[in-house]
């Protein structure tokens, strides 16, 4: 095998090890959220994956002729690729939901073979390419420098070009195909085209018919969810908002004022607090999802503004399409990451700023930052509210952080949450409301449970038990994920 065909070789092989670590974020998602325990999970198991596969290719070679070996190895990865999405998509229906022991067994399941078997290739390749002892330094350190760049540009191609321009199943397809034909290929050049691993071709072509019949559980997928809109059953006019494993929004088409969730409720009491009864407000939401809110303001208070950051276009084509959001002059979606397009607001603008934004289970941890509620306070004019909605469980850790934070900015901070949310509930969602002005709480707890929603408010002395010596979060040290899932 001549060194350009070796070099290509081992770039491509690393290319799709890489191209698949990528993607396994995207699958896995449905079905377990994404989380630091999803990347983890997912890094983990292909870099075992490339362990093992390494070692074993490496003690293979030496046993068997690397020119029999190589076509095999491509065909074998190409079919477990092409079997990547089936597995995920079966195995997730039953995974229990985002627990770590799902997470490492569902990437376990797509991803540790695929891995393991592209990466037998390098070694294989570097026997293949030993002629003479003198040279083994030369020849491992240039496959191997080869490899890395392979794995660098799968990486980048993917993460940057793929993802927004393909569905994630057909990369994988492609992949798949890709790596089995190139098998093909390399058993009729070096094997003479004798003995070609049928059994393996049958695998792949199952696999390459098979994986298109498992059912898609995106409606859309973007760089960044896996989003479907589903009917509720009790309410004809109620739709739901789904983003990977969780509900993020619920949208009553035919009643804007309509809201089902206990946190919508109190952010709806912020709102309707935070003026005079019907007066129009300038209103900054970081987040858009279900576009809930905004539209909640619009009916209730006519004539007012909302500004609406959101990170994903194509949830904002989503609402458009299947949620009845109708942008204008009065609602604006500004697109792009929160961190930035705050920064691009002027100063004392809004009456109220809401902070609705999750990735996963727990708020981008940029978005909780000392830093970050500095530049929503410059966004409010005098007396205006920053209201946040957060979701923690026992032993309240973020909760207990991110208030903490709000309290090193505003002069007021309360946690408004329902009167059972500060006991021993697995998981929950808060509401964190600050201003430099008194807080409204009583008019926004008797707003709340106008719309069924009773509200317990800790604020003050009680506050500061609640919140001990908790730490504040920045730009420097926002370990939020953590927080999240720490359990006492």
């Amino acid at each position: 095998m001549s060194r350009v065909a070796a070099g290509a070789l081992v770039f491509s092989t690393s290319a799709a090890v890489l191209v698949l670590e990528i993607l396994a974020v995207r699958l896995l998602a449905p079905y377990v959220g994404i989380t630091l325990e999803t990347y983890t999970a997912i890094i983990g198991v292909v870099l075992a994956g490339i362990s093992v596969g390494s070692w074993a290719g490496g003690r293979l070679a030496d046993r068997v002729k690397p020119r029999r070996l190589l076509g095999p190895l491509l065909v074998l990865g190409g079919a477990l690729a092409l079997l990547v999405t089936p597995v995920v998509r079966v195995a997730g229906t039953v995974a229990n939901g985002g627990q770590a022991s799902s997470v490492l067994a569902l990437a376990f399941a797509g991803f540790f073979a695929p891995a393991a078997v592209l990466s037998a290739v390098h070694p294989t390749v570097v026997k293949l390419q030993l002629a003479d002892l003198r040279e083994t330094g030369s020849v491992v350190g240039r496959l191997s420098a080869i490899a890395t760049a392979g794995a660098i540009l799968g990486t980048l191609v993917t993460g940057f070009l793929l993802v927004a321009a393909l569905p994630v199943s057909r990369i994988v397809l492609g992949v798949g195909i890709a790596l089995v034909v190139a098998g093909v290929v390399l058993s009729v050049r070096l094997r003479g085209g004798t003995d070609l691993p049928l059994g393996m071709l049958a695998l792949a072509v199952t696999a390459a018919i098979f994986g298109p019949l498992v059912g898609e559980p995106c409606q859309v997928q973007s760089p960044y969810f896996c989003a479907r809109v589903e009917r509720d059953p009790a309410r004809s006019s109620g739709r739901l908002l789904v983003l990977d494993d969780l509900v993020h929004s619920y949208v009553d088409l035919s009643d804007p004022t309509y809201l089902r969730d206990d946190y919508v409720r109190e952010l709806g009491g912020v709102l309707d607090a935070a003026g005079p009864d019907g007066a129009p407000l300038d209103v900054l939401h970081v987040g858009g999802g279900g576009f809930t809110l905004p539209r909640f303001l619009a009916a209730t208070r006519p004539g007012s503004r909302s500004v609406v950051l959101e990170l994903d276009p194509a949830i904002t084509r989503l609402a458009r399409q299947r949620l009845g959001l109708v942008t204008g002059p009065d609602l604006v979606v500004e697109l792009g990451d929160a961190r930035l397009t705050l920064a691009r607001q002027p100063s004392a603008q809004y009456h109220v700023v809401i902070g609705d934004a999750f990735g996963g289970r727990a708020v981008p941890w940029h978005l909780t930052t000392r830093e970050f509620v500095t530049e929503v306070r410059r966004t409010l004019r005098p007396g205006g509210i920053y209201a946040a909605n957060l979701i923690d469980a026992p032993p309240l850790g973020f909760l207990r952080a991110e208030a903490a934070t709000l309290r090193a900015v505003f002069r007021q901070v309360a946690v408004v949450a329902p009167p059972d949310g500060f006991g021993d509930q697995q998981d929950g969602n808060f509401v964190l409301v600050a201003s430099d002005a008194p807080l409204p709480l009583a008019a926004i707890q008797r707003h709340a449970a106008r719309r069924g929603q009773p509200t317990a408010v800790l604020t003050g002395a009680a506050l500061d038990r609640f919140l001990g010596g908790a730490e504040v979060l920045t730009d420097d040290h926002a370990p939020v994920d953590q927080l999240v899932t720490r359990r006492g």
